[in-house]
């Protein structure tokens, strides 16, 4: 019976830990001011910025929820084809992959949790905004409207 209590003790400790270790990939970075100026006017977000392969990698991985105003900033430092998946991310979201002037080239709508099917940028990008499924659409946002952050230089 003391082995047996033993052994359960261990194994919640085990749990406990491999628990922690997946929400701590959770917690959130500090936040940045991002503006996209879309046909409809302009739309204010606190993004998270990925600046590092191991954040990009990471991303909004094991994530339950993220408010309607925030949103992460996948800074990949230069301009090339990029392809995005959502493995362990638990949330439905939308891709703006965005150009180095700060246009948006294409949106991927209502990306599928968890899937580790590969969404393409289409052409060269210099980052990605993900945001909530459906922001896009319910802000009007298309290709070609432009995001404001200091990452992308002013017109």
């Amino acid at each position: 019976m003391r082995d047996s209590l033993r052994f359960v003790r261990h194994l919640a400790f085990v749990l406990l830990a491999l628990l922690s270790l997946q929400t701590a990939g959770a917690a959130q970075a500090p936040t940045e001011p991002l503006t996209i100026a879309a046909a409809g006017g302009k739309h204010a977000f606190s993004v998270e910025v990925m600046r590092d392969d191991e954040a990009r990698a990471r991303g909004l991985m094991f994530r339950r929820s993220m408010p309607s105003d925030h949103g992460m900033l996948f800074d990949f430092e230069q301009v090339a084809p990029v392809a995005m998946w959502m493995k362990n991310t638990y949330l439905s979201l939308d891709m703006l992959f965005i150009r180095p002037d700060g246009t948006i080239a294409r949106i991927a709508a209502d990306t599928e949790p968890q899937s580790t099917r590969v969404i393409p940028s289409g052409e060269p990008v210099l980052a990605v905004l993900e945001l909530n499924a459906g922001t896009a659409a319910r802000l009007g946002l298309k290709a070609g409207d432009r995001v404001e952050h200091p990452m992308f230089p002013r017109r």
